[in-house]
């Protein structure tokens, strides 16, 4: 005897029919299908035998033979049961009848990292000892340091006086590109310079721990009482590490302001009216990757190496994860019953071209089967 077992899928519909021996079904509420075809089986058969007892009634058994056409009786079974074998082993082929296969493993590796990009949009950046600016410079290294990734993530967190993530951590690189062209010391709102929060914000972006991560903090190095150095303990602890790069010159450079509406330029001024000069300090962003045990990168006023940033740094740091699943493959019975089904019709069509016909000769021969 066998046994039905229903599995329903996550919102309660029935998802497969298994019987205990061994046969599951993908639609199983196909399976009602088999009444109607019984039925037009059963319809055909009435019919067949019922021309047969009503021909009886007129025309003897001999005659039959010889005046009509029609069927032998063995080939008339025949071919209901044929038909029969038609209708049920297609209508079985609806609901793809299924048996355990085998086993099938597959196995995906991915080979990514998490990059968050903290920028300074403070208006030190402005200074122009890198030409054309710090800021502008600095926007530059990263597009193209962008077009040599491949397969991470990448955010950014900007930073002045307070910090603020302008793009979570993404594949899509067009999205960050776009983001990061629009990014000015306007994108933060506050002036100052606070390194500390922007690695605070950088390191609660990242998320749940997961893969690698690598914080890329790009910036003068001027601080104002942040503690950038406590912050980097605790982005080490989370096990983040920080490469730091240092842009402009450590002797000084004025920062040059532009009026939007004019397009006059002039010197930022203090308080006292004394032109500000605003010095790469890389003693704070040594600390900084030290704490981390990541590097710092005295970019200064020159071009950045790109390719060693990534060799060294950002590659070492990538974890590859392998993830294996292992899932069984069904064996699959509906195109076998398609095929018993096709040839079921064909072999029956073929039975029903052989009939008897009447043939009167002058010899009054029986009838012939053609």
């Amino acid at each position: 005897m066998l046994t039905a077992v229903m599995t329903t899928g996550s919102l309660g519909v029935p998802a497969t029919l298994g019987l205990a021996g061994g046969v599951s079904f993908v639609h199983p509420e196909l399976l009602h299908l088999l009444w109607a075809a019984l039925g037009l089986w059963g319809l055909l058969a009435f019919l067949e035998l019922r021309q047969s007892s009503r021909l009886g009634r007129f025309i003897s058994a001999v005659m039959q033979v010889r005046l009509a056409r029609r069927l032998p009786r063995g080939r008339r079974l025949l071919r209901l049961v044929l038909l029969f074998t038609t209708f049920i082993a297609g209508t079985l082929a609806l609901p793809r009848p299924q048996t355990a296969g085998e086993l099938e493993t597959e196995s995906s590796t991915q080979v990514s990292a998490d990059l968050m990009v903290v920028l300074d949009v403070s208006r030190s950046m402005l200074a122009e000892d890198a030409a054309p600016s710090r800021l502008q410079r600095a926007k530059a290294e990263i597009l193209d340091l962008l077009s040599k990734l491949k397969g991470h993530r990448v955010g950014l967190v900007a930073f002045a006086g307070r910090a603020q993530v302008l793009c979570p951590l993404t594949p899509d690189y067009g999205f960050f590109r776009v983001v990061l062209e629009r990014t000015d010391p306007r994108s933060v709102g506050r002036g100052g310079t606070r390194i500390g929060d922007g690695l605070r914000t950088a390191l609660e972006a990242f998320g749940p721990a997961g893969g690698a991560r690598l914080i890329l903090l790009i910036t003068d190095g001027e601080d104002q009482d942040s503690y950038p150095v406590d912050a980097a303990k605790e982005i080490r602890k989370a096990g983040v590490r920080v490469v730091a790069i240092g842009f402009g010159d450590e002797r000084g450079s004025e920062i040059t302001l532009t009026d939007p509406k004019t397009g006059g330029r002039s010197f930022l001024v203090d308080r006292e009216g004394k032109v500000v000069r605003s010095r790469l300090d890389g003693k704070t962003l040594r600390e900084i990757a030290v704490a981390t045990e990541g590097a710092y990168i005295p970019a200064g006023v020159a071009a950045l190496d790109l390719e060693s940033i990534i060799k060294e740094h950002i590659q070492p740091l990538v974890r590859e994860q392998k993830n294996v699943s292992v899932r069984a493959v069904p064996r699959e019975h509906y195109p076998w019953l398609i095929l018993l089904s096709l040839l079921s019709l064909v072999a029956a069509v073929r039975v029903g071209r052989s009939t008897t016909v009447a043939a009167f000769g002058s010899g009054g021969e029986e009838g012939r089967e053609l």
